[in-house]
């Protein structure tokens, strides 16, 4: 049985706080550009559609004047519902997709995981 040397492990230690240092500063970066980040999400064929930014905050809502209908108001909420599930879902993937590679290697067990959801980066919303 050999004993571990107490200098390797420091290193390694310290390569372990350096590289989580250098996620740490990724995962900023990326969580910036997620919220700089606009997503679209559409229904009715573009009747309504909603821009949020990457981080859920809604922006934009565009409703075309032939939909509007004061005697169908239920149509035009089940629209904007649809466009903004839709964009809502978008602003979803794109944390994927920024945050989901910095997970890569960091302890957690990559079968069955694909990457941190939208809830784990911004909180539920």
């Amino acid at each position: 049985m050999t004993t571990p040397d107490p200098q390797q492990q420091g290193f390694d230690m310290q390569e372990l706080i350096n590289q989580a240092s250098r996620v740490q500063a990724e995962l900023a970066k990326a969580q910036e550009e997620i919220l700089a980040t606009n997503v679209t999400g559409t229904a009715g064929n573009g009747l309504v559609s909603i821009t949020m930014t990457g981080g859920a905050e809604l922006v934009d809502l565009q409703i075309d004047k032939s939909i509007v209908d004061p005697e169908d108001v239920d149509t035009l909420k089940d629209l904007i519902i649809g466009a903004y599930k839709e964009a809502h879902a978008a602003a979803g993937r794109l944390a994927q997709e920024k945050i989901g590679p910095l997970s890569q290697g960091m302890g957690q067990s990559q079968q069955n995981y694909d990457g941190p959801n939208f809830g784990d980066v911004f909180g539920q919303q």
